[in-house]
């Protein structure tokens, strides 16, 4: 305990107070908490480290090709579609609305409906106007002499409905609703207070009636009971909690300790011999084959080709001279062209023209 007490204060922390039920409970929670966590951490290790090694490898290699694809199959057309297509056609029905709809709408404007509308207003203003005042004029005698019809005739009922309507009515509310109302105002707050001191002793018998039966026990409950028990199920949440992190940071340095110890089993089981067998046995075979095999065998194919290639050049330069002796045999000997001038047709020496009857052959 003293040792526990002792660590916190020699970090820095401020010392805790720990009763024997932290003491109890620290230590099992540990254990169960580490032996369930290690192999849940190094599970979820083992997870990390495969998918980061299928996201470096597989996913996002994939994902770059599908980003190509997708551009190539649905980016590309569309732009493509764009600039080519709907550009183009967009700007030229721009230029086919304002040469088939503005201009003609403009000069529509400008030289039917403006000169209209100027026809219009002269109209309005130099004959509307003066019949409508008139129109008005007339309308305003005819309606001030019903007026003064309608007044003669409005303070005539204002008159009977005074005498006939008014006056009865405020007699009646003075004399007999005012009194009558008063009377129901007055057993209205009567009965008011009766069921306000009703209402009220009914509540304070309810409200003790539910004290006694209901508060009390529920904080007798609470005080004796719950808080005690929600006291020790704080400590074992507080000691779970802290035994859970305690055993996930262990169980991450127990897998890491593994993964470095199954990383240095595989270099040393597999990678360490394979690169001593390349190193040690692969290269020096592959250098003496290089140096007696290969080397030689690429020597003697390079001085056979370069042999069979003078030999090819030596028989194109043998049957060109027979070709050319052969042409000279036949032929005679090609003259040389003339310098300035147009190049004639040349005759070779040994040939005859048509109606010559020397023979080529016995010509001297």
């Amino acid at each position: 305990m003293d040792l526990e007490k002792s660590a916190p204060a020699a970090r820095g922390d401020a010392p805790r107070a720990e009763g024997c039920l932290v003491v109890a409970v620290r230590m099992p929670v540990r254990i169960v908490a580490l032996v369930l966590v290690v192999p849940v951490r190094m599970a979820w290790d083992a997870l990390v480290v495969a998918g980061r090694f299928l996201n470096d490898t597989v996913f996002r290699p994939l994902g770059r090709g599908v980003s190509w694809i997708g551009r190539a199959v649905f980016v590309w057309p569309f732009v493509s579609l764009w600039r080519y297509v709907l550009v183009p056609l967009g700007r030229v029905s721009a230029r086919l609305g304002k040469v088939l709809v503005v201009l003609p709408a403009v000069g529509l404007y400008r030289w039917v409906l403006t000169p209209l509308g100027h026809a219009l207003t002269w109209l309005y203003a130099r004959v509307l106007t003066p019949v409508g005042h008139a129109v008005v004029r007339a309308l305003g005698a005819v309606g001030a002499v019903f007026a003064a019809i309608g007044a003669g005739v409005c303070a005539g009922l204002a008159l009977l409905a005074r005498y006939l309507v008014v006056v009865p009515s405020v007699w009646l509310y003075t004399w007999v609703l005012a009194p009558a109302g008063r009377a129901v105002a007055r057993c209205a707050r009567g009965l008011v207070r009766l069921v306000t001191v009703i209402v009220t002793g009914v509540g304070a018998v309810l409200y003790w009636i539910v004290r006694i039966l209901l508060v009390l026990p529920a904080l007798l409950v609470w005080r004796r009971v719950l808080v005690p028990v929600g006291g020790v199920l704080a400590v074992v949440a507080r000691e779970v909690g802290e035994a859970l992190g305690h055993a996930w940071r262990v169980a991450g340095r127990v897998s890491l300790a593994v993964g470095r110890f199954l990383g240095t089993l595989v270099r040393w089981t597999l990678v360490e011999p394979v690169r001593w067998v390349y190193r040690s046995v692969l290269t020096p075979v592959g250098h003496v084959v290089r140096d007696t095999v290969l080397r030689p065998a690429a020597g003697a194919a390079r001085r056979a080709g370069r042999a069979v290639r003078e030999a090819l050049a030596a028989a194109r330069t043998t049957a060109r001279q027979v070709r050319a002796d052969v042409r000279r045999m036949f032929l005679g000997e090609a003259e040389p062209p003339r310098p300035g001038g147009t190049r004639k047709p040349v005759r070779a020496r040994g040939t005859r023209r048509a109606g010559e009857g020397t023979d080529t052959l016995t010509r001297s």
